[in-house]
């Protein structure tokens, strides 16, 4: 704001539209900007404009050829090539290029984050009113006249909300810039562009999990095209063959990520064409298929629906099929005796070894969440009964096998701290016979008299007591964790401020492995050394999960504070992927600059703190048809007796 109002009292003084080409008097009041800030405020305020261009329409590496529904009206071909993973397309140029707008970056310079939110050409914009300049100029010259100043208080204010302007504004220009473009639409944005770092490995491809803040970003902008056109192109991927040593995994895969390559056309070395190469886990460290990206999927479908009011995408055939290859990958009946779905280490957000394979949080609560989306969304039909009646027994079993044995606090820690083993009958306490000696001397002097939070995994004899952030972020938000739950969830945050934000938000997990149990646990994984990376790193991506989770339990000023003490530093630092030590004060020794994901997390923290009504686009709730059911899956438990009259459905739980 106080950047705003000095360019318009300059030009009120007549002075030159010099907003952009010095630090005014900012650099006086003792506030420094980032340089970045200024270097970018000097260029044209405008997105770089993709040239339209032909693509040929010839065969590609004798690939099968498929003809899909085209994307605004355009018919597509994709060339499916047998082992590569290539999705070519097959498009005429469009006249205009759908989607991000030149000017749509960024607008006027007058930007006031307390204003209310207007809606120009689908962008959403903040405007500085002109009286209000006039009045900042009126009394800095009623000050000057009686030669005193105004309060430092009234400084400071002005001076940070223009600070706090810059970064936004720097935040959304750089997530226009990581925008990637397949035939003059976008589809995505890469994982960073961090021009600092010579070894680019696969941070240039689009990651379905790391763009799903950054769609919603776009989502709550207004900016529609580039969601749903990432959405349908994933799609069209999900359905190759995905082979790796002679072996193919389900067909509902979604891929880990994609990247658009030109390529010479065959025939013809003067002529190239574009297609996606698409990554299952083929080439990743690790060879994990990624378990979360079909989840995230379903969960972004959702929210574009509402946010944008275009149901006719997630009503289509294809995606209606789409939808059911996940939940059918996602149901499978297999060997386990748990609802929960059972995954390999390094198979979500943390994809590398960290000793969360069996049936880690995270994986369980996007599991949840996207049962919950995908049953709002499914087409009524014959054809659907059976998968819809599934989908019902799994929620209902689901939701009690985590409210009912991952929950930990001090009572319950005290309960396992008293138990029995070696229990053999239906009604034990003890049922998965875990050993009290498991109870980590950390967890007795960490766990607070009020709050708790949902375990990292459970096993038989063995749960894993570690904090893991994001699941226990989304068991909140998708409804998974029970209100009583989630409010101690967040009440454990509040009470351990210092060790899960401290100087940046927010552990991915807390504590780190370190000594001879990182060493068993990570085989020596030099990335996640202790309080690095996925080892107890701090991650800003976060923010924007803690964020909803803070809205929808109407405690708000949590995430406030934590988005706070990011925008100390996140600027300045260039946007990092993630920080290390203890306290997250270190940008992190292997940590990429200019993190798609940091910068997309905090522009959606911020956005949703100032319009919290926008965030029912993520919460799912349950309906009474649920709660019932789960009521009467607790009536049946031998150890508590608990809620409403069970109904008069059955359930198999």
């Amino acid at each position: 704001m106080m950047a705003a109002a000095e360019a318009v009292l300059h030009l009120l003084d007549g002075a030159g539209p010099h907003f952009c080409g010095s630090k005014i008097s900012l650099k006086r009041s003792g506030l420094e900007f980032p340089s970045r800030c200024f270097e970018r405020y000097r260029k044209k305020r405008v997105l770089k404009y993709t040239k339209s261009f032909k693509c040929l329409s010839s065969s590609y590496r004798s690939g099968r050829i498929h003809l899909f529904p085209g994307i605004d009206g355009v018919s597509h071909r994709y060339a499916a090539a047998d082992n590569l993973g290539l999705e070519c397309c097959k498009c005429q140029p469009a006249d205009n290029v759908s989607g991000l707008t030149a000017e749509g970056g960024n607008g006027t310079w007058l930007v006031d984050n307390s204003k209310d939110f207007e809606t120009t050409n689908g962008n959403v914009r903040k405007f500085l009113d002109f009286e209000t300049v006039k009045e900042l100029k009126n009394e800095k010259e009623s000050y000057n006249s009686i030669g005193s100043s105004p309060s430092n208080g009234t400084i400071q204010d002005v001076l940070n909300k223009g600070k706090l302007s810059f970064i936004e504004d720097e935040a959304w220009e750089l997530l226009q810039e990581s925008v990637v473009y397949y035939c003059g639409s976008p589809v995505g944005t890469i994982a960073a562009k961090d021009t600092t770092n010579s070894s680019v490995l696969n941070y240039d491809q689009v990651f379905i999990r790391d763009f799903m803040p950054s769609g919603i970003a776009f989502l709550l902008k207004g900016e529609y095209d580039i969601v749903r056109n990432f959405i349908l192109h994933t799609l069209q991927l999900q359905s190759w063959e995905k082979t790796m040593d002679c072996h193919s995994p389900g067909q509902g895969l979604m891929p880990a990520s994609f990247k658009v390559r030109t390529v010479p056309l065959d025939g013809d070395d003067t002529a190239t064409e574009e297609v996606l190469d698409a990554d299952f886990g083929e080439a990743a460290i690790g060879r994990v298929a990624p378990v979360d990206s079909g989840l995230w999927w379903i969960i972004l479908l959702r929210a574009y629906g509402k946010c944008s009011g275009d149901l006719s995408v997630q009503e289509r055939i294809d995606i209606q099929t789409g939808i059911k290859m996940i939940l059918k990958l996602c149901l499978a009946d297999g060997f386990d005796m748990f609802p929960t779905l059972l995954v390999t280490d390094g198979s979500c957000m943390i994809d590398r070894r960290m000793g969360i394979h069996g049936h880690p949080l995270e994986i369980q609560a996007l599991f949840y969440s996207a049962l919950l989306c995908a049953r709002e969304m499914l087409a009524p039909e014959d054809g659907s009964a059976d998968l819809v009646r599934a989908l019902n027994n799994r929620l209902v079993a689901l939701s009690f096998h985590i409210r009912e044995y991952y929950w930990i606090d001090m009572k319950k820690l005290n309960e396992i701290y008293r138990y029995k083993t070696e229990e053999y009958s239906y009604d034990a306490v003890n049922k998965f016979n875990i050993y009290p000696d498991q109870i980590s001397p950390w967890l007795v002097q960490w766990m607070p008299n009020k709050g708790g939070y949902l375990i990292g995994n459970l096993q038989p004899a063995h749960m894993d007591f570690r904090f893991f952030s994001l699941g226990n972020l989304w068991s909140i938000v998708s409804n998974l964790a029970t209100t009583d739950q989630s409010h101690a969830i967040l009440d454990l945050i509040e009470a351990k401020w210092a060790d899960l934000v401290a100087d940046m938000p927010f552990k991915i997990c807390y504590p780190a492995l370190d000594g001879q149990e990182w060493q068993i646990i990570t085989g020596s994984d030099p990335k996640n050394t202790p309080w690095s990376y996925h080892n107890g790193g701090s991650w800003p991506t976060l923010l924007w999960q803690l964020t909803v989770a803070c809205i929808k339990m109407n405690r708000p000023e949590i995430a406030a504070k934590a988005v706070e003490v990011a925008e100390k530093r996140l600027s300045r630092d260039k946007w990092p992927e993630y920080y290390d030590t203890k306290k997250g004060r270190f940008i992190g020794k292997q940590s990429r600059l200019f993190q798609t994901w940091s910068i997309a997390g905090y522009l959606v923290a911020k956005h949703l703190l100032s319009n919290p009504g926008a965030a029912k686009i993520l919460i799912t709730e349950e309906d009474s048809e649920l709660i019932n059911a789960f009521s009467c899956a607790i009536s049946a438990n031998p150890r508590r007796k608990r809620g409403p009259k069970p109904s008069q459905k059955t359930y198999i739980v």
